[in-house]
């Protein structure tokens, strides 16, 4: 439906998701983050997906939150904007998604942009692109993630970007690793997809462990350590496992099942 403020495309083992309000720059009002809530816990429960990818539509990724819509829940103190028992695309207020997610950015990514960018696990940018923080400047905090996350890229580029709301480019977004690619403006959606499906070709337990223990490690390294071989032992016992060894030994192309 063209009145949809996300777009779900499934495409094989991946999930599209896309920001779709370009007439207002993407700007995220409570629908749109109701959908796209319950596109992050489609990804996170269908079996069938490996990888998700989070696009918008448009020349522009997002202007952030759209304060006239949701401004005045902030004013009156709620910052519950997803609905109970979904899945939040910051991964804050519910568990994150299991499954890895790809994004890829174009021209303004503001406030939660930069916050769904830190929550994702690649980004691409367009060299379009042009990130900012701007809490700051409307008297409130980031709190989708970008104090917790953005320090872990570095904290004088962290600080920097928050508390000035500065706007900066793709290059410097690519420096402090923010975004992991930057190509020309209108593929960006086309390199995430190509990531997204090398991602999703490879054995999907040992991905979604992978990821589950890497984030473990940012907050608890010493458990994360501890879970790694207990980790190793249990993947090795399965179909997806013994198929990718015996195809190395034999040179026959694997394909993995999820089990």
């Amino acid at each position: 439906m063209t009145d949809e403020r996300v777009l779900v495309e499934q495409r094989g083992r991946l999930l599209l998701i896309g920001l779709n309000r370009p007439d207002k720059r993407n700007a995220a009002d409570l629908a749109m983050l109701h959908q796209l809530a319950a596109a992050y816990a489609r990804l996170h429960t269908d079996s069938e997906l490996r990888v998700g990818v989070l696009y918008a539509v448009g020349d522009h990724f997002t202007g952030g939150l759209d304060l006239a819509d949701v401004g005045p829940a902030l004013v009156a103190g709620r910052v519950d904007l997803v609905p109970a028992g979904t899945i939040d695309p910051w991964g804050l207020l519910t568990e994150p998604v299991a499954k890895p997610v790809v994004m890829a950015v174009q021209g303004t990514c503001l406030t939660l942009g930069i916050e769904l960018a830190l929550a994702a696990d690649v980004v691409v940018a367009a060299d379009s692109s042009r990130f900012a923080q701007l809490e700051v400047a409307r008297g409130i905090v980031a709190f989708g993630g970008a104090t917790v996350r953005l320090p872990r890229l570095g904290w004088g580029d962290a600080m920097r970007w928050l508390l000035t709301g500065d706007l900066f480019d793709a290059v410097e977004a690519l420096r402090i690793g923010l975004v992991q690619k930057v190509v020309p403006h209108g593929k960006q959606i086309d390199a995430a997809v190509e990531i997204a499906e090398r991602i999703a070709a490879q054995a999907p337990l040992a991905v979604q462990a992978t990821l589950a223990n890497a984030r473990l490690a940012l907050t608890d390294p010493r458990v994360a350590v501890e879970r790694l071989h207990p980790l190793v032992a249990m993947l090795a016992r399965t179909h997806d496992a013994q198929q990718a060894i015996s195809g190395y030994l034999s040179g026959k192309p694997v394909r993995f099942e999820g089990n």
